[in-house]
């Protein structure tokens, strides 16, 4: 039977059981906020690893912002991640990209003063890093996420989810050095589908996780 969490809590905590062969090698636990941070939160925690977030945000195709264009990702050098197959079917103008990239730069800029707190973010080059979310649909933000790293420098990508279909993992498989996902129900349907309790999260429980996270040390 496909498997079922109770919450993003227990999600952590069976993928963090499941993540305990990397306790003791110094991993970099990353979250896709927000849904994405209570899971990592479990699995930094059990692994003693220090938390933080990569900030990615959809770019929205021209009349359909529900639809990805892409994603931007934010570093040093926010980097733009095009989906190909969608810019040569709708092929949108340079001008939306770019109004779509200051947009969600502005998001970023946003979220990242509000969950970091002033904090500077964890040091990546060089090191594991375990990219954790709720679950994946499509991939989207994900790729764009675990591509952004690779030209980062780290020396590991480890995507680490409770649940996403199958066909997105076998298409992920070449941005990441590793996948750990514990379910890969069929029909696939929604990640919320496959919680009991899957309600929004809010702002306030990103900060207070980070916050905990960074006076753990």
């Amino acid at each position: 039977m496909p498997q079922t969490f109770d919450s993003r809590t227990d999600a952590g905590r069976q993928l963090a059981a499941a993540l305990a062969p990397w306790a003791g090698k110094d991993p970099v636990v990353l979250a896709l906020p927000r849904g994405g941070v209570p899971v990592a939160a479990e699995v930094a925690r059990a692994l003693h690893a220090p938390l933080d977030v990569v900030l990615v945000r959809k770019l929205g195709a021209p009349g359909h912002p529900e639809l990805g264009i892409g994603a931007i990702v934010d570093g040093p050098e926010p980097q733009v991640v095009l989906n190909d197959s969608v810019m040569r079917q709708l092929r949108p103008s340079e001008a939306h990209v770019a109004a779509e990239r200051e947009r969600e730069l502005a998001v970023i800029d946003r979220r990242r003063t509000l969950y970091r707190e002033r904090a500077p973010p964890v040091p990546l080059r060089g090191r594991s890093v375990i990219v954790v979310d709720d679950g994946i649909a499509t991939g989207g933000t994900m790729r764009a996420a675990l591509r952004a790293l690779a030209k980062e420098g780290v020396a590991r990508r480890i995507l680490a989810v409770p649940v996403a279909p199958a066909e997105v993992l076998a298409d992920l498989e070449g941005e990441t050095e590793e996948i750990v996902c514990l379910s890969t129900p069929e029909p696939f349907r929604a990640v919320g589908f496959h919680y009991r309790d899957f309600g929004q999260t809010p702002d306030e429980e990103v900060i207070a996780l980070l916050r905990a996270a960074r006076e753990d040390g």
